[in-house]
Formats: structure tokens, C-alpha cells, sequence
């Protein structure tokens, strides 16, 4: 699949199931310099996902600083063709400066064995379903 840039980062829309509820979230920077896949909490929030008081939570490092992040299990997360189910999310407020709606991280790239063409700006995925 098609990797369009935005602010010259990778980009793709992925598609969280969660309780039922789906939704799509455009602009998630395709980054293999984070180690977890973080969505933005407004985007979580449409989704049903919220902070709960038995959530985990833990402090994120990266190049914008520390940033608090909850966890959260969803049913799917779903970039193309590549759908992972029972998927593990990181939920924070992502206030880097530009608009971008999250971070899809090597927790996603590993598992789904992503295939990443930067010359073609390509995404494909080894493992096209559940494992």
C-alpha cells in the first residue's frame, strides 16, 4: 500500500476496533524509532477509549521529551490489508508541534512483518492477518 507523506513523514490511516466501536485515524506516522504503536487521546476517546483507573500507565521517551501514555488492549488494529487482533496501544496527548495522529510503532512493524519500500513509498505486510 501507498505510504503519502505528510511533514515528510510516512504516513497511513489505521482502523481501531474497540467494544464494538471502530474508527479510522488518518495521518499515523509510520515510525520504526518508536517502540510502541501511540494514538492520540482525543482520536482514543471516539473509539470508547478513555482512561480507566485500572489502566497501566508508564512515561514514553522520544525526541519531543517525556510524555505520560496509558495503556490499552483493543479487539483490532487494522493498517491495509493487515489486521492484528487483541493489539496493545499506547494513549497520550502527542502535542509534538505538528499535526500527526499517532505513531505506528515497531510493536505493530514486528508483528505484522512489515515490508517497508521508502525509494517506492510502499508499505506490504508478511503476515496479512491474525496471527
Amino acid at each position: 500500500m501507498h505510504l503519502p507523506l505528510k511533514y515528510d513523514l510516512p504516513c497511513v490511516t489505521v482502523r481501531i476496533g474497540y467494544q464494538g466501536a471502530e474508527i479510522d485515524i488518518p495521518d499515523v506516522v509510520v515510525d520504526t524509532g518508536s517502540g510502541s504503536t501511540l494514538i492520540a487521546t482525543e482520536l482514543a476517546a471516539q473509539a470508547g477509549i478513555v482512561p480507566l483507573p485500572e489502566d497501566k500507565l508508564r512515561n514514553v521517551h522520544g525526541v519531543g521529551g517525556i510524555e505520560a501514555v496509558f495503556i490499552r488492549q483493543v479487539d483490532h488494529l487494522q493498517v491495509g490489508d493487515c489486521t492484528l487482533e487483541g493489539f496493545e496501544i499506547d494513549v497520550g496527548s502527542m502535542d509534538y508541534g505538528f499535526a500527526i495522529n499517532g505513531l505506528l510503532g515497531m510493536t505493530f512493524l514486528l508483528r505484522s512483518g512489515a515490508i517497508i519500500d521508502l525509494r517506492a513509498r510502499t508499505i506490504d505486510f508478511a503476515d496479512q492477518g491474525s496471527p
